[in-house]
């Protein structure tokens, strides 16, 4: 019998329960669970935003999910050359890529190597986008200033 090894790619900024969804969902429908953290560098280059987490952070909190069986640091602007050094027979990836420029990129490079796509549903009630948004919002001058005043 072939393991099938599945790879969930992200930057898993701020974990949360979107993050933690997607990797159960994604651990179910392999035999071996890599996940792929993006490096800080990476994440600056595709968001315009260095994350909140450093990279090591993210990393030891993703190892530590009962879930995944390893998480390595990805560094490399392409998915593909990833999978030339992680080897992988599935990608999983949240829905809001399905339909998109880069969702198509991914689904036309892995074809070529065998590698299915597997999307999940996005968690549109929380995110790391929204999570930041709030976080600036408490730590923003104004506010500081106007609780200093208080």
């Amino acid at each position: 019998m072939t393991l099938r090894v599945g790879y969930a790619p992200g930057v898993y900024d701020m974990f949360h329960i979107g993050h933690l969804n997607i990797l159960r969902h994604a651990a179910a429908r392999c035999d071996r669970l890599i996940v792929g953290v993006v490096s800080d560098e990476m994440a600056l280059r595709a968001k315009g935003r260095m994350p909140v987490v450093p990279l090591i952070e993210r990393l030891e909190i993703v190892r530590s999910i009962a879930c995944v069986d390893e998480a390595v640091a990805e560094v490399k602007p392409e998915k593909l050359d990833t999978w030339k050094d992680v080897r992988f027979d599935i990608l999983f990836k949240g829905d809001d890529w399905r339909g998109t420029p880069k969702g198509d990129k991914l689904e036309r490079d892995f074809a070529s190597v065998g590698v299915e796509i597997v999307y999940f549903p996005y968690t549109v009630h929380t995110s790391s986008s929204m999570l930041r948004k709030a976080l600036e919002k408490l730590l923003s001058p104004a506010t500081a200033s106007a609780s200093a005043e208080s």
